[in-house]
């Protein structure tokens, strides 16, 4: 069916509007002035940018673009590295690892949440057992709020791609992210000065975070989290991941991650063509008696806050009684 053949076209559009937009965020400051709306505007802008660089380089990452490795491997340098300051090692380390043992516990690093939160149903009643607090976790569904989204670009990714870069040696990711943030600066420090650019680009990273956490954590959070369990590959990643309904929007919005049962399955497969691979394994999944999940926008995002509250409140219950 041609389903991992690529449309280069495609991706060279999504790239062309990153830069675009790009543009447009200065071409807004240099006609406007640096005042408070002004700056909200433009930084808005530049973290839609940074959003979808970051499903571009995803791409990249997962070798979907180009038929040669070799070609991948260089654009996701470019475009994790030049255009959002980032690793591709660092990123190629922590992200197949989560393919590989998708929400498992000390093997997924995306739900290693160094004892912030309690996920899943297993582990907040060994916390609860163990009489842990690290935190308040009956109350993590709020606290979500202040130290999720909010953190986790700006924060904890910032200075675990520093320290990987630094301390594996990996200069030639140094050297890409130092480009990045010296194009930056040259084109908003002439409007806001060095510490004002300091805190621009903090901003945007934090305006980033809170898209990237909700849209990839409605797809996994919410799903079966636990130790590494005796399950075929298949039935483990449709355990462990749902899909949330296509639309134009959606499939801008997410980097057609509201796929993203299908990009388990075929993480290689250009994204563009993950719609067409969907019915067939909605078909293998209802033929062998698998749930297949698909849901809308708004309801994926709300069990987000859902999930966590439910781990929480068991996460008190074994805390109080067990």
């Amino acid at each position: 069916m041609n389903l991992f053949k690529s449309n280069h076209l495609f991706f060279l559009l999504i790239l062309a509007h990153v830069i675009v937009m790009e543009i447009i965020a200065w071409l807004i400051v240099f006609y406007f002035g640096n005042d408070w709306i002004t700056t909200m505007i433009a930084s808005v802008i530049l973290a839609t940018c940074q959003i979808q660089a970051g499903w571009l380089q995803h791409d990249f990452g997962h070798l979907s673009v180009y038929k040669k490795s070799q070609w991948n491997h260089l654009a996701h340098q470019f475009v994790i590295g030049h255009m959002k300051g980032a690793s591709s090692d660092w990123w190629n380390h922590r992200h197949f690892q989560h393919h590989a043992k998708t929400n498992v516990f000390r093997k997924d690093p995306d739900v290693n949440t160094l004892h912030t939160f309690v996920l899943g149903e297993w582990q907040p009643v060994e916390y609860g057992k163990k009489k842990l607090k690290y935190l308040p976790y009956n109350h993590q569904h709020q606290y979500f709020f202040l130290i999720g989204p909010a953190l986790l670009i700006p924060v904890y990714f910032q200075y675990q791609i520093i320290m990987s870069m630094i301390v594996y040696k990996k200069w030639a990711d140094l050297a890409w992210a130092i480009s990045y943030y010296v194009r930056f600066f040259i084109t908003f420090v002439p409007y806001y000065g060095f510490l004002g650019s300091i805190l621009l680009l903090t901003f945007v990273r934090f305006l980033e975070s809170h898209w990237f956490v909700w849209v990839t954590q409605m797809n996994h959070i919410v799903m079966d989290i636990n130790e590494d369990p005796y399950r075929d590959w298949f039935s483990n990643q449709l355990a462990t991941t749902c899909n949330v309904e296509q639309s134009a929007f959606n499939d801008w919005f997410s980097g057609h991650l509201n796929f993203q049962i299908e990009h388990h399955l075929f993480p290689t497969m250009p994204r563009h063509n993950l719609y067409k691979v969907a019915p067939l394994v909605k078909s293998l999944c209802a033929k062998h008696g698998i749930q297949y999940q698909v849901k809308p926008l708004l309801t994926a995002l709300q069990d987000i806050v859902r999930s966590l509250k439910k781990s929480g409140d068991l996460w008190l219950d074994a805390y109080l009684h067990k």
